[in-house]
């Protein structure tokens, strides 16, 4: 999302590095063009301003280290201002006092809230606590069934709502199921409009009366950039947000709402969408995001998103079986599906330090998704034993493996034959 402002602002300080020290002249320069690459990122004007003032101010201060090279004097107070700007320290979810602590998911339609409940209700199941599912989006065809379906799939409880009750009603029953049957945590799904309206927000307010609310999620579409801000302050204003979910956060957009609805709201952003799967929801660390940003990497992201999917006994094994060359191909299509877990090539390699710097380069490889997917349908086409011992395959069947690994879902006549001839 923020690859076009790296690349800006990567640019920017490359340009500093060439001046022997800093003055008031270059800064002013160089923020010029950092203004310019924020508000080229859909970052509101004012947010923008304020932030360059911040730096130039520290810049040109007693603030700056004479350790530092001017290029990177400059990278150290931006990225400060950076986390600032992100929210300074990762905000959590509330869910201690009240029990069960309920959350109520908000928004427009089409933002992802139905989708997110159902991550944020994996995430939290995997911390021990026990959810409970609450469809009350009545409107929206198929809203409830859609829920249903993920709770299904998630082995989590979902409430029976129907399309005749009314929202407050549905919360109201859930809770009292939920005290009953000991679920700790409520995930309230609600209606969206196309945008923000009377009945909309009545609809909520009477929910928030109703209920003791642990927290209110604005969910908000990250593609939508500045439009997102303003509907977040909306809803703010309205009914008191705790905090704000951005999903689609894998996609292109420029990523001035994420730098912009801190600032604006007052709220911090919680979570993270990155995609459709149900894991895809992250914690949002200003921090590291920050880092990301001016492409320094996330090195704890990428550790974190590794210790999620990697068995450590496993990983051990490997290790000890390649000490030992006796790594095979079985092992090497394990291996893929463990990086297939921790998300696209790309989320990966834009977690590594100084990628970005690779990239530049010219004919610098691109990360393909396609290339995983013949790998892994090459090595699924062979037999066990052509698996744990690769030099028992002969020239002609690599090449015919070679071409089925371009046939992808129609491999399986040929994979039969290759089997029958081995």
């Amino acid at each position: 999302m923020f690859e076009n402002l790296t690349d800006r602002l990567e640019g920017v300080f490359k340009k500093l590095r060439g001046h022997g020290i800093l003055t008031e002249e270059n800064i002013t320069e160089a923020m010029r063009e950092v203004r310019m690459a924020l508000l080229e990122a859909d970052v509101n004007y004012r947010v923008a301003k304020e932030f360059v003032d911040a730096v130039t101010e520290k810049a040109v201060g007693q603030e700056v280290s004479q350790k530092l090279s001017p290029g990177q004097q400059v990278v150290k107070i931006v990225h400060e201002e950076l986390v600032e700007l992100l929210g300074g320290n990762t905000e959590h979810i509330k869910l201690d006092g009240h029990q069960p602590a309920a959350i109520m998911l908000a928004g427009l339609q089409g933002s992802g809230k139905t989708t997110t409940s159902g991550k944020l209700a994996a995430q939290l199941q995997k911390k021990g606590r026990r959810v409970y599912l609450v469809p009350a989006d009545v409107y929206r065809p198929a809203a409830i069934e859609q829920l249903t379906v993920l709770g299904d799939r998630l082995d989590i409880p979902v409430h029976p709502s129907t399309t005749e009750q009314k929202p407050v009603d549905i919360c109201r029953q859930a809770l009292a199921v939920a005290a009953e049957q000991n679920y700790d945590t409520l995930i309230i799904d609600t209606a969206g409009r196309l945008h923000v309206d009377e009945a909309l927000m009545d609809e909520l307010k009477e929910i928030q009366e109703a209920i003791r609310l642990s927290e209110i999620l604005f969910v908000a579409d990250s593609m939508t950039g500045q439009d997102a801000v303003t509907v977040a302050d909306k809803f703010n204003q309205d009914l008191e947000i705790s905090g704000v979910v951005l999903t689609k956060m894998e996609g292109d957009a420029r990523g001035g709402a994420a730098l912009s609805i801190k600032k604006v709201t007052g709220k911090p952003i919680k979570y993270v969408g990155i995609g459709e799967a149900l894991d895809a929801l992250e914690i949002f660390h200003p921090d590291r995001t920050a880092s990301r940003i001016l492409g320094m990497g996330d090195v704890l992201t990428l550790i974190e998103k590794a210790e999620e999917v990697v068995d450590k006994k496993k990983a051990d094994k490997i290790a000890k079986k390649l000490k030992r060359n006796e790594f095979t191909l079985e092992d090497f299509l394990d291996q893929i599906q463990q990086i297939k877990k921790m998300g696209s090539l790309e989320q990966i390699m834009s977690m590594v330090p100084g990628i970005n710097k690779l990239k530049q380069l010219k004919d610098a490889p691109q990360p393909d998704e396609k290339e995983l997917a013949k790998t892994e349908a090459i090595i699924r086409s062979m037999t066990i034993k052509e698996r744990r011992n690769h030099r028992i395959i002969d020239a002609s069947q690599t090449a015919d493996r070679q071409r089925l690994g371009y046939l992808g879902g129609r491999s399986q006549p040929r994979t039969e034959k290759l089997r029958g001839n081995a």
